[in-house]
C-alpha cells in the first residue's frame, strides 16, 4: 500500500516538473525577453521614425501619428528565442514556429517598405499573396509528407472527425491565408489584437496540454511574448505590432489549429478574426454595389463601434471578453 502511494507521488511530482518546464517557463522566459526589448527597441524605432499613419476619417486616433509601429519584431524575437530553447525535446513546434516566422517576415517586408522607405503601398497586393501562398504550401507539404492527418475534430460530436479528402488541402489554404489576414484587420486599436490572440493561444496551451500533442512550449512563448507585449501595447499604446506582429499571429493560430487537428474551432475561438474580414468584405462589396454608399459606418467592423460612440477600451474588452467566452465554448465542445 505505501509503495503504491510512493509511485503515485513520484508520478504527480513528475507530471509537476513537465508542467513546469513546457509551459510555466516559456510563458516567464517569452515575457522577459519582450519585456525587456520593449524600452531598447521603442526609442530606437521612434528615433529612426519608424511611426504609424493613422486614417484621416478617425479623428481620435489623429493623435497616434508618428508612434512607432513594427513592434512586432519584440513578439518574434521572444517566440523565437522561446522556442529554439525547446525544439529539441518538442521538435513538433518547428512546423508553428516556420509558418509563424514566414508570416511575419512578409508583414515585416510590408511594414518595411511602407514606413522605412515611405512606400504606402507596401508590398503590392499579388506580391503579398504569393509570399502568402508560398509559406502555406510549404506547411502545407510538411503536413502531407509527415502523415499529419488533415481530418478535422468536429465541435460538439463527441469526439469524431470530418475527412473532405482531397478538399482538405484547398481549404487550408483558405483557412491559413484566411485567419492570418483575419488577425491583421484585428489590428487596429490599441492591445485589441494582442488580447484577442493572448486568449486564443490560451486555449491552444489548454488542449495542448491535455492532447500531449507536443506543441505547448510555443503556444506558451505566445502567450508570455502577448502579455510582455501589452504592457507597451495597451491605451494609450507606445508601439504598435504592424503588419509584422499580426501576420505573425495569424500563421500562429492557423498552424497550431491544424497540428491540432481543429481548424474548425478557428471559426469559434477565433471568431472575432472572421467577423473582422467578413466586415470588410460586406463593405467593400456593398460600396461598389450602391455607388459609394457604406453598410458600416466604417470597416473593419472594431471602427464601426468606435465611430458609434464607443471608447477604444470599450471596444477592446469587449472583443475580449467575447473570445473569452468563445474558448469556454470550444473547450466544451471538444
Amino acid at each position: 500500500m505505501q509503495r503504491s502511494v510512493c509511485l503515485m507521488r513520484l508520478a504527480d511530482n513528475r507530471r509537476g516538473v513537465k508542467m513546469t518546464f513546457e509551459v510555466i517557463i516559456p510563458v516567464l522566459i517569452a515575457f522577459a525577453i519582450t519585456a525587456i526589448l520593449g524600452p531598447v527597441l521603442i526609442p530606437f524605432l521612434r528615433k529612426l521614425k519608424i511611426g504609424n499613419t493613422e486614417r484621416e476619417e478617425l479623428e481620435s486616433h489623429q493623435k497616434k501619428n508618428g508612434t512607432p509601429t513594427m513592434g512586432g519584431i519584440m513578439i518574434l524575437i521572444a517566440v523565437i528565442v522561446t522556442s529554439l530553447i525547446f525544439a529539441k525535446d518538442y521538435p513538433k513546434i518547428i512546423p508553428i514556429l516556420f509558418v509563424t516566422v514566414g508570416f511575419g517576415i512578409i508583414g515585416f517586408l510590408d511594414d518595411y517598405l511602407k514606413v522605412v522607405l515611405r512606400r504606402s503601398d507596401g508590398l503590392l497586393a499579388w506580391q503579398k499573396m504569393l509570399c502568402q501562398i508560398v509559406v502555406t504550401a510549404i506547411f502545407a507539404v510538411y503536413l502531407v509528407r509527415t502523415e499529419i492527418p488533415l481530418t478535422m475534430l468536429i465541435p460538439f460530436s463527441g469526439g469524431k472527425y470530418l475527412n473532405i479528402g482531397w478538399i482538405a488541402i484547398p481549404v487550408l489554404f483558405l483557412a491559413v491565408i484566411g485567419t492570418v489576414n483575419g488577425v491583421n484587420f484585428t489590428d487596429g486599436l490599441d492591445g485589441l489584437a494582442s488580447s484577442v490572440t493572448v486568449l486564443v493561444a490560451t486555449f491552444f496551451t489548454v488542449v495542448a496540454i491535455g492532447t500531449s500533442a507536443g506543441i505547448a512550449p510555443i503556444t506558451c512563448a505566445v502567450v508570455g511574448a502577448l502579455l510582455g507585449f501589452l504592457l507597451f501595447n495597451v491605451y494609450p499604446a507606445s508601439v504598435f505590432m504592424g503588419d509584422t506582429g499580426s501576420l505573425a499571429l495569424g500563421g500562429f493560430v492557423a498552424s497550431t489549429a491544424y497540428m491540432l487537428q481543429m481548424p474548425i474551432f478557428i471559426l469559434i475561438v477565433g471568431l472575432i478574426y472572421w467577423i473582422e474580414i467578413i466586415s470588410v468584405m460586406i463593405q467593400v462589396t456593398y460600396f461598389k454595389k450602391t455607388g459609394g454608399k457604406r453598410f458600416f459606418r466604417m470597416a473593419p467592423i472594431h471602427h464601426h463601434f468606435e465611430l458609434g460612440g464607443w471608447s477604444e477600451t470599450r471596444v477592446v474588452a469587449v472583443f475580449s471578453i467575447v473570445t473569452a467566452l468563445l474558448c469556454l465554448v470550444a473547450f466544451i465542445g471538444m
